[in-house]
């Protein structure tokens, strides 16, 4: 159980957590980049201890360190937040056993019995000090000011590094979702279908895939036009993300076919979900002019394993239920 220690914490501390949240780089494994500064900043000052720092609600969380094993420490205890409560300077602490504020502190008052601290407040453009870069020693120190203003300057860096990891992140979202729907599209469609073969492979878990597919689609667009057939594919892009289960994965591959990943393996509960998509689907759908429009739907399943032993064969299988599905479908209606 840790002592009772005073934890600062700032006044806008409700926005300095959303300001670190949305950044989503607490608990992501270890990247080069980061390391790499981690490395420069232990060597630049000659220090044992080196750590990038996130200052989460009730833990400090090491994005990257060195001379370290703990991957996060409790805020109560962490040097870093009172780092943060002055973001515009570096808190240094020259001999941690000789501060009022440090003495008591366990990781001080016992091992590994840390005598020196300096840490920069990585500060976001909106002001907000999401964590820090520090240095620590089991040796007091003195500190100069071209140190502390080259420690401050290896914040902006880390500060540079996260906001580029975060353009990177967007970027990729927007390549991997659809501009219409807001569902993943075909390039993550197929970047998830490997990954879940991968799985099932490993730990031997079902895997199945639905080929859906619109029916009377092009006659909306032809009688209405492309902007309520875009309406359309909006509306059952949301129908479709209501009906399926946590942990499956809708995606929308290109004109009116959508797909479902999913690692159920009983048929009967795959086909009551196509069931329901198809009940949720054949509602009439209100366009914004107020005027209704109808389509429906038909699918195709393909489960994993047996004939279907690659992802190519897996799609193939689906792709084939789903053409002989709507077969079936204009035969009943050539037929009526």
């Amino acid at each position: 159980m840790l002592p009772e220690m005073r934890c600062p914490l700032p006044e806008d501390e409700p926005q300095r957590i959303s300001a670190v949240r949305s950044y989503e780089i607490l608990d992501t494994e270890p990247e080069v980049e980061f390391d790499a500064l981690t490395r420069v900043v232990a060597h630049a000052f000659n220090a044992p201890i080196a750590v990038v720092a996130m200052m989460d609600t009730d833990r400090l969380w090491f994005k990257s360190k060195l001379g370290l094993a703990v991957p996060e420490l409790d805020r109560k205890i962490a040097f870093c937040a009172h780092a943060i409560m002055c973001p515009r300077q570096p808190l240094i602490v020259n001999d941690l056993l000789n501060d009022r504020l440090f003495a008591d502190n366990p990781l001080v008052a016992d091992a590994p019995h840390l005598r020196f601290y300096a840490g920069a407040p990585i500060v976001d453009p909106s002001g907000y000090a999401l964590g820090t870069v520090a240095v620590i020693d089991i040796e007091p120190r003195t500190f100069t000011d071209s140190q502390r203003h080259t420690l401050s300057d290896f914040a902006t860096l880390v500060m540079t590094a996260i906001q580029a990891r975060k353009r990177a992140l967007v970027l990729e979202r927007m390549a991997m979702t659809d501009y219409l729907t807001g569902i993943p599209n075909r390039a993550q469609f197929d970047k998830t279908i490997t990954t879940e073969i991968g799985y099932a492979d490993r730990s031997a878990t079902s895997l199945s895939v639905m080929f859906l597919d619109l029916d009377g689609f092009k006659d909306v667009n032809d009688r209405v036009g492309h902007a309520a057939g875009d309406e359309v594919l909006r509306e059952v892009a949301r129908r479709l993300t209501q009906e399926i289960r946590m942990g499956d994965v809708l995606a929308r591959l290109g004109g009116d076919e959508f797909a479902v990943i999913t690692r159920e393996g009983d048929q009967a509960a795959i086909a009551a979900m196509a069931r329901r998509f198809v009940a949720a689907v054949q509602k009439p759908i209100t366009l914004s002019t107020g005027q209704q429009v109808n389509v429906g739907i038909s699918f195709g399943i393909a489960s994993y394993g047996g004939a279907s032993t690659s992802a190519f064969a897996l799609l193939q299988e689906a792709d084939k239920a789903l053409y002989e599905a709507k077969s079936r479908s204009r035969r009943v209606q050539g037929a009526a």
